[in-house]
């Protein structure tokens, strides 16, 4: 990547800044690299390399924001940015509540970097892709198409520093592979699905990725609806991440303040069954999402939110916080340095219980396994209210039996997470959530 020392040129911002009689300010860079193959028939159809580097200046002027953002770090440019910070906040409202991180004295040691991805040849990481899909064809002969076998690597640095004296700066790297194929049999056809994302290279499996994608086509072959009954229903895992990310909505602290939360009134209550524990760990060790700090330079920190079924707490920014006099929980998130840092999640998860996916399953004698759901963009992260096509296979007499397709299930996500009356113990992660197999008592699924 080109050799750019990011720490002098935010320095030099922040003095330009402080020049002006900007007292509060804050600089936010960073400069990634990401590389993409996509595999189809062993042949490779697109490679892509991409560059990206920028900084996001953030000021507080009498109260007023103002910001602007650059991906050009000559002078001139620099010095264009901060005069359009400065004016821009000069038509912004007031807000007591506008304010900047002090500096700490410690950030958790966090090991992200993994020297070996840059160090792999392209033409290794191609055979990777190569290698999912060849395994996944030689699974089953019904393995038709491919429409997708991918690896993906990206390397990252992130800089933060304010007027204060805030000052962080953290080198990350990440992997993964995936792998989406179709199944055909007798004018049916199904899809399935398998992906891994790591910090090290060695971990990635491309047999497990393979056989993940081509066993869920193949099993689905063949799938049919049911009659609408109300029923045992088990989560895969995948799918309780789905259901998470509807509820974490309502774990905002901006949520609740603009009163859009569930949850608004609600702490020290029983929100969720007590087999429940959800939290936030930003600094989580062996995932892609942690991170010493958060956008603003404050301490990424592992945060209860519901404990036992109990709602314990909210994720806060420094804004946020500062609108109830309380301190940040490390959640100020940033999709990019083009944006401001707003509350959000990093590694959100449901706490893993005591019993094996297998024990959870042989307690339906009647029921249904969950694997996909079509339409969660759908649902309300306000009310919490669901409705969606779904897919699974029917669990008879504890065993998976019979594919099922063509069924919907409805209802409202505070009150699913009520109903679960069982927790597996095999908590996975997928990027930035995690969940282990859920079963909820009953549910009622509509058929055919």
């Amino acid at each position: 990547m080109t050799e750019i020392n990011l720490q002098n040129i935010g320095e030099k911002v922040l003095k330009s800044v402080s020049s002006r009689g900007i007292s509060l300010a804050e600089v936010f860079l960073t400069r990634s690299r990401d590389l993409s193959i996509d595999v189809s028939d062993q042949q490779v159809e697109t490679m892509k390399l991409a560059e990206e580097i920028g900084l996001y200046l953030r000021l507080f002027h009498h109260n007023r924001l103002g910001f602007a953002y650059s991906s050009d770090f000559s002078d001139t440019a620099l010095d264009q940015m901060v005069t359009q910070g400065i004016d821009n906040a000069q038509i912004t409202a007031q807000d007591e509540f506008y304010t900047l991180p002090e500096p700490v004295t410690y950030y958790p040691e966090m090991d992200l970097i993994d020297p070996q991805i840059p160090q792999v040849p392209v033409s290794e990481k191609i055979s990777l892709a190569k290698e999912i899909e060849g395994r996944a064809r030689q699974y089953d002969p019904r393995i038709k198409i491919t429409e997708r076998c991918a690896y993906s690597d990206a390397f990252y640095q992130v800089v933060i520093m304010n007027t204060l004296g805030v000052y962080g700066q953290y080198q990350g790297s990440y992997c993964g592979a995936s792998a989406f194929l179709v199944a055909e049999e007798g004018g049916d056809s199904q899809t399935g699905f398998g992906f891994q994302y790591r910090l090290k290279y060695q971990e990635l499996n491309p047999e497990a990725i393979a056989l993940e994608a081509a066993e869920k086509a193949v099993r689905m072959l063949g799938a049919k609806s049911i009659n609408t009954q109300t029923m045992v229903t088990v989560l895969d895992p995948y799918i309780g991440t789905k259901f998470l990310g509807l509820m974490g909505n309502s774990l905002s602290s901006e949520a609740v303040q603009k009163s859009k939360s569930f949850f608004a009134g609600k702490i020290n209550s029983q929100v969720s069954s007590p087999l429940i524990t959800i939290i936030d760990d930003g600094a989580r060790k062996g995932e892609i999402m942690s991170a010493p700090f958060d956008g603003e330079g404050v301490p990424c920190q592992k945060n209860d939110l519901i404990v036992d079924g109990m709602l314990t707490g909210f994720l806060y920014n420094t804004y946020t916080g500062a609108k109830e006099r309380k301190k940040s929980t490390g959640n100020g998130i940033r999709g990019s340095y083009k944006g401001m840092p707003e509350v959000g999640t990093t590694n959100l998860y449901i706490a893993g219980g005591d019993a094996e996916k297998e024990e959870l399953l042989k307690q339906a004698d009647q029921g249904i396994y969950i694997t996909d759901v079509m339409g969660m963009h759908t649902a309300n992260p306000i009310s919490g209210d669901f409705s969606l096509g779904a897919s699974g296979l029917l669990i008879e007499k504890g065993e998976l039996t019979k594919p099922v397709r063509g069924i919907a299930i409805a209802g409202n996500v505070f009150d699913l997470f009520s109903n679960i009356d069982g927790v597996g113990s095999d908590l996975t992660f997928f990027v930035g959530k995690g969940s282990p197999t859920l079963k909820i008592a009953k549910m009622t699924v509509s058929g055919s």
